[in-house]
């Protein structure tokens, strides 16, 4: 363990992309020599020195991308997280022209009024 890291804190280090596809490969592949799942992530997170619930994660991320297991997969996923900001800078658009007509509506009106 590093010495800058606290026993029972989290981490921040990223991992690649590379690494985190590793750490999956690996993972199914001891699942297959085994014959089970129990332990398997939790070994081979100590044997690369990753965090469990990270390996955890990734496998479990894998087996929807792959069609393993139902879920949203990581492309429908970054899909959606696009579609609410696209939906996000449409709304303050929308706002922002609906103040314009309402503001030239008025200096319509007020100059219709003269």
């Amino acid at each position: 363990m590093p010495t800058d890291q606290v026993p029972g804190k989290p981490t921040t280090r990223r991992y690649s992309s590379e690494e985190r596809a590793a750490a999956v490969r690996m993972v199914r592949s001891l699942r297959a020599e085994l014959g089970t799942e129990k332990g398997t992530v939790a070994r081979v997170a100590r044997q690369l020195g990753y965090g469990l619930e990270s390996v955890r994660s990734w496998v479990a991320q894998a087996d929807v991308d792959d069609g393993r297991v139902s879920g949203v997969t990581t492309v429908e996923a970054k899909r959606i997280v696009e579609l609410e900001q696209e939906n996000r800078e449409l709304r303050r658009a929308n706002e922002i022209l609906k103040r314009a007509a309402s503001f030239f509506g008025a200096e319509l009106d007020r100059q219709s009024r003269r």
